[in-house]
Protein backbone atom coordinates (compact mmCIF):
# COMPACT_ATOMS: atom_id res chain seq x y z
CA UNK A 1 0.00 0.00 0.00
CA UNK A 2 1.30 3.05 -1.22
CA UNK A 3 0.72 4.99 2.21
CA UNK A 4 2.49 2.43 4.58
CA UNK A 5 5.46 2.83 1.72
CA UNK A 6 5.56 6.46 2.15
CA UNK A 7 5.11 6.24 6.65
CA UNK A 8 8.31 3.34 6.18
CA UNK A 9 10.34 6.17 4.10
CA UNK A 10 9.56 9.09 6.37
CA UNK A 11 10.20 7.07 9.41
CA UNK A 12 13.84 7.17 8.17
CA UNK A 13 14.28 11.08 7.74
CA UNK A 14 12.47 11.87 10.84
CA UNK A 15 12.73 12.09 15.09
CA UNK A 16 11.25 9.19 16.12
CA UNK A 17 9.13 10.95 18.70
CA UNK A 18 7.98 13.28 15.70
CA UNK A 19 7.06 10.37 13.74
CA UNK A 20 5.03 8.71 16.23
CA UNK A 21 2.99 12.01 17.27
CA UNK A 22 2.12 13.47 13.99
CA UNK A 23 2.64 10.94 11.24
CA UNK A 24 1.63 7.72 12.61
CA UNK A 25 -1.98 8.41 13.72
CA UNK A 26 -2.68 9.90 10.12
CA UNK A 27 -4.66 7.16 8.69
CA UNK A 28 -4.87 6.34 4.61
CA UNK A 29 -8.74 7.18 3.74
CA UNK A 30 -9.09 7.06 -0.17
CA UNK A 31 -7.53 7.51 -3.33
CA UNK A 32 -10.46 9.40 -5.14
CA UNK A 33 -9.38 10.69 -8.53
CA UNK A 34 -6.34 13.29 -8.42
CA UNK A 35 -7.17 13.41 -4.52
CA UNK A 36 -4.69 11.03 -1.79
CA UNK A 37 -7.13 11.86 1.34
CA UNK A 38 -5.53 11.03 5.03
CA UNK A 39 -7.49 11.18 7.93
CA UNK A 40 -6.40 12.74 11.29
CA UNK A 41 -7.75 12.60 14.50
CA UNK A 42 -8.73 16.33 15.16
CA UNK A 43 -9.28 19.86 13.31
CA UNK A 44 -5.66 20.61 15.00
CA UNK A 45 -4.17 18.38 14.08
CA UNK A 46 -4.97 18.50 10.67
CA UNK A 47 -3.96 22.74 10.54
CA UNK A 48 -0.57 21.31 12.03
CA UNK A 49 0.49 18.74 10.03
CA UNK A 50 -0.53 20.70 7.05
CA UNK A 51 1.48 23.51 7.94
CA UNK A 52 4.62 21.63 8.77
CA UNK A 53 4.54 18.38 7.09
CA UNK A 54 2.23 18.38 3.80
CA UNK A 55 4.93 19.69 1.79
CA UNK A 56 7.24 16.32 2.63
CA UNK A 57 4.44 13.99 2.53
CA UNK A 58 3.69 15.53 -1.72
CA UNK A 59 7.14 14.86 -2.10
CA UNK A 60 6.71 11.63 -1.11
CA UNK A 61 3.67 11.13 -2.94
CA UNK A 62 5.81 12.28 -6.20
CA UNK A 63 8.69 9.55 -5.66
CA UNK A 64 5.76 6.72 -4.93
CA UNK A 65 4.48 7.99 -9.19
CA UNK A 66 1.94 10.17 -7.90
CA UNK A 67 2.69 12.80 -9.61
CA UNK A 68 -0.68 14.74 -10.01
CA UNK A 69 -2.53 13.92 -6.58
CA UNK A 70 -3.54 16.43 -4.17
CA UNK A 71 -2.98 15.14 -0.47
CA UNK A 72 -6.12 15.99 1.16
CA UNK A 73 -6.41 15.84 4.97
CA UNK A 74 -9.73 15.79 6.44
CA UNK A 75 -10.70 15.04 10.44
CA UNK A 76 -12.40 11.95 12.12
CA UNK A 77 -15.91 12.14 12.45
CA UNK A 78 -16.90 10.41 15.70
CA UNK A 79 -20.75 9.62 15.46
CA UNK A 80 -22.40 9.82 18.74
CA UNK A 81 -24.89 7.20 19.68
CA UNK A 82 -28.59 8.42 20.23
CA UNK A 83 -29.60 7.21 23.84
CA UNK A 84 -33.08 6.18 24.40
CA UNK A 85 -35.60 8.89 25.13
CA UNK A 86 -36.42 8.44 29.34
CA UNK A 87 -39.14 11.02 31.04
CA UNK A 88 -37.39 12.35 33.81
CA UNK A 89 -37.72 14.77 36.12
CA UNK A 90 -36.11 18.06 35.18
CA UNK A 91 -32.78 18.02 36.94
CA UNK A 92 -31.24 21.31 38.88
CA UNK A 93 -28.22 23.20 37.02
CA UNK A 94 -25.04 20.81 37.78
CA UNK A 95 -22.41 22.58 39.00
CA UNK A 96 -18.61 21.58 39.18
CA UNK A 97 -17.42 20.26 42.68
CA UNK A 98 -14.46 20.97 44.41
CA UNK A 99 -12.42 18.54 45.66
CA UNK A 100 -11.26 18.20 49.43
CA UNK A 101 -8.43 20.18 50.63
CA UNK A 102 -8.55 22.34 47.53
CA UNK A 103 -8.52 25.95 47.79
CA UNK A 104 -11.51 27.93 46.53
CA UNK A 105 -11.33 29.50 43.39
CA UNK A 106 -9.00 32.48 43.32
CA UNK A 107 -9.31 33.10 39.11
CA UNK A 108 -8.63 36.82 38.59
CA UNK A 109 -9.73 37.45 34.69
CA UNK A 110 -8.98 41.14 34.98
CA UNK A 111 -12.04 42.32 32.90
CA UNK A 112 -12.52 39.88 29.82
CA UNK A 113 -13.71 41.36 26.88
CA UNK A 114 -17.17 40.22 26.49
CA UNK A 115 -16.46 39.46 22.87
CA UNK A 116 -13.58 38.27 22.64
CA UNK A 117 -15.05 34.49 22.54
CA UNK A 118 -14.35 31.07 19.95
CA UNK A 119 -17.94 32.18 18.28
CA UNK A 120 -16.59 36.01 17.77
CA UNK A 121 -13.30 34.58 16.68
CA UNK A 122 -12.80 34.95 12.71
CA UNK A 123 -10.68 31.66 11.16
CA UNK A 124 -8.52 32.27 8.10
CA UNK A 125 -5.43 30.64 7.04
CA UNK A 126 -3.16 33.03 8.60
CA UNK A 127 -4.49 32.15 12.31
CA UNK A 128 -6.03 28.69 11.88
CA UNK A 129 -2.95 26.78 13.74
CA UNK A 130 -3.41 29.20 16.52
CA UNK A 131 -7.24 28.95 17.27
CA UNK A 132 -7.20 25.87 16.99
CA UNK A 133 -4.36 25.01 19.44
CA UNK A 134 -5.76 26.94 22.15
CA UNK A 135 -8.86 24.79 21.39
CA UNK A 136 -6.73 22.22 22.65
CA UNK A 137 -5.76 23.62 25.66
CA UNK A 138 -9.33 24.07 26.81
CA UNK A 139 -9.64 20.86 25.84
CA UNK A 140 -6.69 19.74 28.12
CA UNK A 141 -5.57 17.09 25.47
CA UNK A 142 -2.19 17.94 25.50
CA UNK A 143 -1.60 18.00 21.96
CA UNK A 144 0.11 21.16 22.05
CA UNK A 145 2.83 20.09 24.79
CA UNK A 146 3.01 22.24 28.29
CA UNK A 147 3.37 25.80 27.41
CA UNK A 148 1.13 27.28 23.92
CA UNK A 149 3.37 30.37 22.49
CA UNK A 150 1.42 32.81 20.16
CA UNK A 151 3.76 35.67 18.80
CA UNK A 152 1.87 38.03 16.55
CA UNK A 153 1.33 41.86 15.48
CA UNK A 154 -0.91 44.23 17.11
CA UNK A 155 -4.47 43.46 16.69
CA UNK A 156 -4.06 40.28 15.33
CA UNK A 157 -6.04 38.79 17.02
CA UNK A 158 -4.08 36.64 20.40
CA UNK A 159 -5.46 38.75 23.15
CA UNK A 160 -8.99 37.45 21.75
CA UNK A 161 -7.66 34.33 21.96
CA UNK A 162 -6.53 34.09 25.41
CA UNK A 163 -9.86 36.25 26.22
CA UNK A 164 -11.77 32.99 24.33
CA UNK A 165 -9.64 30.42 26.42
CA UNK A 166 -10.73 32.25 29.69
CA UNK A 167 -14.33 32.69 28.51
CA UNK A 168 -14.96 28.85 27.77
CA UNK A 169 -12.93 27.20 30.65
CA UNK A 170 -14.36 29.57 33.39
CA UNK A 171 -17.71 28.67 31.30
CA UNK A 172 -17.61 24.45 31.38
CA UNK A 173 -15.26 24.58 34.51
CA UNK A 174 -15.96 26.91 37.37
CA UNK A 175 -13.40 26.09 39.79
CA UNK A 176 -11.00 26.50 37.44
CA UNK A 177 -8.57 28.23 39.31
CA UNK A 178 -7.20 30.46 36.45
CA UNK A 179 -5.01 33.70 36.07
CA UNK A 180 -5.26 35.77 33.38
CA UNK A 181 -2.92 39.13 33.04
CA UNK A 182 -0.14 40.21 31.31
CA UNK A 183 3.35 40.27 32.14
CA UNK A 184 3.64 44.00 33.17
CA UNK A 185 0.71 43.15 35.78
CA UNK A 186 2.64 40.41 37.08
CA UNK A 187 5.90 42.42 37.24
CA UNK A 188 4.02 44.74 38.88
CA UNK A 189 2.71 42.33 41.34
CA UNK A 190 5.87 40.74 42.26
CA UNK A 191 6.92 44.26 43.07
CA UNK A 192 4.88 44.79 45.29
CA UNK A 193 5.00 41.22 47.11
CA UNK A 194 9.10 42.18 47.35
CA UNK A 195 8.02 45.44 48.84
CA UNK A 196 5.40 44.31 51.33
CA UNK A 197 7.21 41.09 52.40
CA UNK A 198 4.38 38.86 51.01
CA UNK A 199 6.27 37.11 48.14
CA UNK A 200 5.35 33.52 50.05
CA UNK A 201 1.86 34.59 48.68
CA UNK A 202 2.92 35.81 45.53
CA UNK A 203 4.78 32.31 44.99
CA UNK A 204 2.29 30.12 46.34
CA UNK A 205 -0.40 32.24 44.13
CA UNK A 206 0.81 31.06 41.06
CA UNK A 207 2.79 28.00 41.50
CA UNK A 208 0.32 26.01 43.74
CA UNK A 209 -2.91 27.86 43.40
CA UNK A 210 -3.02 28.13 39.66
CA UNK A 211 -4.60 25.48 36.94
CA UNK A 212 -4.69 27.48 33.94
CA UNK A 213 -1.93 30.85 32.97
CA UNK A 214 -2.24 33.23 30.70
CA UNK A 215 0.64 35.97 30.59
CA UNK A 216 0.00 38.37 27.33
CA UNK A 217 3.12 40.22 26.16
CA UNK A 218 6.06 38.70 27.16
CA UNK A 219 8.09 41.14 24.98
CA UNK A 220 7.71 43.33 27.65
CA UNK A 221 10.29 41.63 30.22
CA UNK A 222 12.71 42.64 27.95
CA UNK A 223 16.29 42.93 30.21
CA UNK A 224 13.57 42.20 33.53
CA UNK A 225 16.05 39.75 34.94
CA UNK A 226 14.18 39.55 38.35
CA UNK A 227 11.13 38.89 36.79
CA UNK A 228 11.96 36.57 34.05
CA UNK A 229 13.93 34.55 36.61
CA UNK A 230 10.32 34.02 39.11
CA UNK A 231 8.18 33.90 36.31
CA UNK A 232 10.65 31.18 34.55
CA UNK A 233 9.94 29.50 38.36
CA UNK A 234 6.66 29.56 37.82
CA UNK A 235 6.50 28.08 34.22
CA UNK A 236 8.88 25.40 35.52
CA UNK A 237 6.45 24.49 38.28
CA UNK A 238 3.16 24.46 36.54
CA UNK A 239 5.07 22.50 33.62
CA UNK A 240 5.91 20.06 35.89
CA UNK A 241 2.91 19.61 37.68
CA UNK A 242 1.27 19.17 34.09
CA UNK A 243 -0.96 22.71 34.27
CA UNK A 244 -2.05 24.90 31.34
CA UNK A 245 0.33 27.64 30.21
CA UNK A 246 -0.46 30.09 27.34
CA UNK A 247 1.98 32.86 26.83
CA UNK A 248 1.34 35.70 23.85
CA UNK A 249 4.45 37.88 22.52
CA UNK A 250 4.74 40.27 19.46
CA UNK A 251 7.79 38.55 18.53
CA UNK A 252 9.01 34.75 18.58
CA UNK A 253 11.23 33.48 21.32
CA UNK A 254 14.10 33.09 19.56
CA UNK A 255 13.52 37.07 18.08
CA UNK A 256 13.46 38.27 21.50
CA UNK A 257 16.11 40.69 23.00
CA UNK A 258 17.24 40.32 26.60
CA UNK A 259 15.49 37.77 27.66
CA UNK A 260 17.35 35.18 29.26
CA UNK A 261 18.25 31.59 27.65
CA UNK A 262 16.43 29.22 30.25
CA UNK A 263 13.16 31.42 30.39
CA UNK A 264 13.75 31.55 26.22
CA UNK A 265 13.93 27.43 26.40
CA UNK A 266 11.01 27.12 28.46
CA UNK A 267 8.74 29.27 26.54
CA UNK A 268 9.59 27.24 23.14
CA UNK A 269 8.82 23.75 25.63
CA UNK A 270 5.42 23.35 23.66
CA UNK A 271 4.15 25.10 20.35
CA UNK A 272 5.06 27.72 18.76
CA UNK A 273 2.89 29.62 16.48
CA UNK A 274 2.03 32.51 15.06
CA UNK A 275 -0.74 34.60 13.30
CA UNK A 276 -0.31 36.66 10.81
CA UNK A 277 -2.30 39.19 9.01
CA UNK A 278 -5.89 38.03 7.79
CA UNK A 279 -6.00 37.92 3.89
CA UNK A 280 -8.78 39.71 2.15
CA UNK A 281 -11.37 37.24 2.40
CA UNK A 282 -10.88 37.16 6.23
CA UNK A 283 -11.51 40.53 5.92
CA UNK A 284 -14.34 40.47 4.46
CA UNK A 285 -15.87 38.17 6.94
CA UNK A 286 -14.72 40.21 9.68
CA UNK A 287 -16.20 43.49 8.20
CA UNK A 288 -19.69 41.91 7.70
CA UNK A 289 -19.85 40.07 10.84
CA UNK A 290 -18.55 43.82 12.53
CA UNK A 291 -21.03 45.75 10.82
CA UNK A 292 -23.89 43.38 11.12
CA UNK A 293 -23.29 43.87 15.07
CA UNK A 294 -23.35 47.59 14.68
CA UNK A 295 -26.11 47.27 12.32
CA UNK A 296 -24.46 48.41 9.82
CA UNK A 297 -25.71 48.13 5.69
CA UNK A 298 -22.46 47.35 4.04
CA UNK A 299 -23.28 46.15 0.24
CA UNK A 300 -20.58 43.82 -1.37
CA UNK A 301 -18.80 47.07 -3.33
CA UNK A 302 -18.22 48.57 0.30
CA UNK A 303 -17.07 45.51 2.01
CA UNK A 304 -14.63 44.67 -0.22
CA UNK A 305 -13.16 48.53 -0.45
CA UNK A 306 -12.79 48.61 3.58
CA UNK A 307 -11.57 45.02 3.21
CA UNK A 308 -8.56 46.25 0.15
CA UNK A 309 -7.94 49.74 2.19
CA UNK A 310 -7.36 48.21 5.83
CA UNK A 311 -4.95 45.89 6.20
CA UNK A 312 -2.92 44.11 8.96
CA UNK A 313 -4.38 45.71 12.59
CA UNK A 314 -8.29 44.44 12.77
CA UNK A 315 -8.44 47.16 15.55
CA UNK A 316 -8.57 49.92 12.22
CA UNK A 317 -11.56 47.92 11.04
CA UNK A 318 -13.96 48.22 14.03
CA UNK A 319 -12.49 52.39 14.34
CA UNK A 320 -13.32 52.50 10.86
CA UNK A 321 -16.68 50.91 11.43
CA UNK A 322 -17.74 52.68 14.48
CA UNK A 323 -16.84 55.96 12.86
CA UNK A 324 -19.32 54.90 10.08
CA UNK A 325 -21.71 54.74 12.35
CA UNK A 326 -21.19 57.86 13.60
CA UNK A 327 -21.49 59.42 10.35
CA UNK A 328 -24.45 57.30 9.31
CA UNK A 329 -26.74 58.35 12.43
CA UNK A 330 -25.70 62.25 11.39
CA UNK A 331 -27.12 61.67 7.57
CA UNK A 332 -30.29 59.29 8.08
CA UNK A 333 -28.48 56.17 8.42
CA UNK A 334 -27.57 56.19 4.31
CA UNK A 335 -23.85 55.28 4.10
CA UNK A 336 -22.64 55.53 0.42
CA UNK A 337 -18.71 54.87 -1.14
CA UNK A 338 -17.95 58.45 -0.41
CA UNK A 339 -18.77 58.23 2.83
CA UNK A 340 -16.44 54.91 3.22
CA UNK A 341 -13.73 56.61 0.97
CA UNK A 342 -13.76 59.32 3.56
CA UNK A 343 -14.12 57.41 6.98
CA UNK A 344 -10.99 54.92 5.44
CA UNK A 345 -8.85 58.41 4.57
CA UNK A 346 -9.03 59.47 8.26
CA UNK A 347 -8.26 56.07 9.77
CA UNK A 348 -5.42 54.67 7.95
CA UNK A 349 -5.46 57.22 4.73
CA UNK A 350 -5.57 56.22 1.11
CA UNK A 351 -3.33 54.79 -0.99
CA UNK A 352 -3.59 53.60 -4.27
CA UNK A 353 -4.16 49.52 -4.38
CA UNK A 354 -0.85 48.16 -6.08
CA UNK A 355 -2.44 46.23 -8.99
CA UNK A 356 -0.35 43.79 -11.45
CA UNK A 357 -0.81 46.73 -14.02
CA UNK A 358 1.46 48.91 -12.32
CA UNK A 359 4.13 46.77 -11.42
CA UNK A 360 3.74 45.51 -15.04
CA UNK A 361 3.93 49.30 -16.56
CA UNK A 362 6.82 49.71 -13.78
CA UNK A 363 8.85 46.75 -14.94
CA UNK A 364 8.30 47.90 -19.00
CA UNK A 365 9.77 51.14 -17.89
CA UNK A 366 12.90 49.73 -16.15
CA UNK A 367 13.46 46.78 -18.40
CA UNK A 368 12.48 49.57 -21.47
CA UNK A 369 10.22 47.20 -22.89
CA UNK A 370 6.53 47.97 -23.91
CA UNK A 371 3.66 46.84 -22.59
CA UNK A 372 2.47 45.68 -25.75
CA UNK A 373 6.00 43.42 -26.01
CA UNK A 374 4.86 42.36 -22.50
CA UNK A 375 1.72 41.21 -23.63
CA UNK A 376 2.89 40.06 -27.05
CA UNK A 377 3.46 36.52 -27.97
CA UNK A 378 7.29 37.05 -27.95
CA UNK A 379 9.86 34.15 -26.71
CA UNK A 380 12.43 36.60 -27.28
CA UNK A 381 14.41 36.32 -23.75
CA UNK A 382 14.53 40.33 -23.94
CA UNK A 383 10.62 40.34 -23.49
CA UNK A 384 10.19 36.69 -21.53
CA UNK A 385 12.55 37.71 -18.53
CA UNK A 386 11.31 40.99 -17.40
CA UNK A 387 8.18 39.56 -18.23
CA UNK A 388 8.51 36.47 -15.58
CA UNK A 389 10.11 39.14 -13.28
CA UNK A 390 6.84 41.33 -13.24
CA UNK A 391 4.49 38.11 -12.87
CA UNK A 392 6.63 37.32 -9.99
CA UNK A 393 6.29 40.59 -8.34
CA UNK A 394 2.52 41.00 -9.23
CA UNK A 395 2.33 37.85 -6.80
CA UNK A 396 4.53 38.80 -4.45
CA UNK A 397 2.90 42.39 -3.96
CA UNK A 398 -0.75 41.74 -4.66
CA UNK A 399 -3.12 39.47 -3.43
CA UNK A 400 -4.68 39.07 -7.04
CA UNK A 401 -5.06 35.13 -8.13
CA UNK A 402 -3.17 34.16 -10.88
CA UNK A 403 -5.62 34.48 -13.06
CA UNK A 404 -5.93 38.38 -12.55
CA UNK A 405 -2.22 38.24 -13.04
CA UNK A 406 -2.31 35.89 -15.97
CA UNK A 407 -5.23 38.90 -17.43
CA UNK A 408 -2.66 41.27 -17.38
CA UNK A 409 -0.06 39.90 -19.30
CA UNK A 410 -2.59 38.09 -22.10
CA UNK A 411 -1.82 34.38 -20.21
CA UNK A 412 -3.40 32.04 -18.50
CA UNK A 413 -2.55 31.04 -14.96
CA UNK A 414 -0.53 28.34 -16.03
CA UNK A 415 2.20 30.58 -17.60
CA UNK A 416 2.14 32.64 -14.29
CA UNK A 417 2.79 30.04 -11.78
CA UNK A 418 5.60 28.64 -14.44
CA UNK A 419 7.08 32.28 -14.47
CA UNK A 420 7.10 32.36 -11.22
CA UNK A 421 9.21 29.33 -10.06
CA UNK A 422 11.84 30.37 -12.84
CA UNK A 423 12.40 33.35 -11.15
CA UNK A 424 12.44 31.62 -8.13
CA UNK A 425 15.06 29.07 -8.96
CA UNK A 426 16.75 32.07 -10.28
CA UNK A 427 17.00 33.63 -7.01
CA UNK A 428 18.56 30.58 -5.15
CA UNK A 429 21.11 30.20 -8.03
CA UNK A 430 21.87 33.61 -8.85
CA UNK A 431 22.84 36.43 -6.79
CA UNK A 432 22.72 39.51 -9.72
CA UNK A 433 19.26 38.61 -10.00
CA UNK A 434 19.01 38.57 -6.15
CA UNK A 435 20.13 41.90 -6.22
CA UNK A 436 18.09 42.93 -9.18
CA UNK A 437 15.15 41.78 -8.02
CA UNK A 438 16.14 43.32 -4.57
CA UNK A 439 16.09 47.02 -6.47
CA UNK A 440 12.61 46.28 -8.33
CA UNK A 441 11.27 45.33 -4.80
CA UNK A 442 12.16 48.44 -3.22
CA UNK A 443 10.54 50.38 -6.19
CA UNK A 444 7.52 48.58 -6.30
CA UNK A 445 6.80 49.09 -2.52
CA UNK A 446 7.11 52.85 -3.28
CA UNK A 447 4.32 53.11 -5.99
Amino acid sequence: MVWDKIKENLKTTMADNIFHLWIEPLQFQQLKGEKFVLQSPDRYFSAYVKQNFSVTIEKQLVASGLEQTQLVICEKRVSKPVPPVVKKKKAPVSRQMRLPNVPLNTSKTRNLHPRYTFDQFMVGDSNILAESACRSVVAADGLVGPCLYINGGTGLGKSHLTHAVAHRVLSESPMTRLHYLTAKQFAAEMVRGIQTNTMDDFKRKYQENCDILLVEDIHSLTGKKKTQEELNDVLDMLIKSGKRVILTSNSSPRDLVGIDNEFRSRMSSGLVTSIKAPDVKTRCRIIEQKAMQKQLGLNDELVDFLANHIKGDVRKIESALITLRARAQLTGGHIDMDLVREVVSNVVGISQALTPSMIRDLVSAQFNVSVKDLQSKSRKKIVTVPRQIAMYLSRKFTENSLADIGRTFNRDHSTVLHSIKVVSNKLVRDTSVNAQLEILSDKVSQL
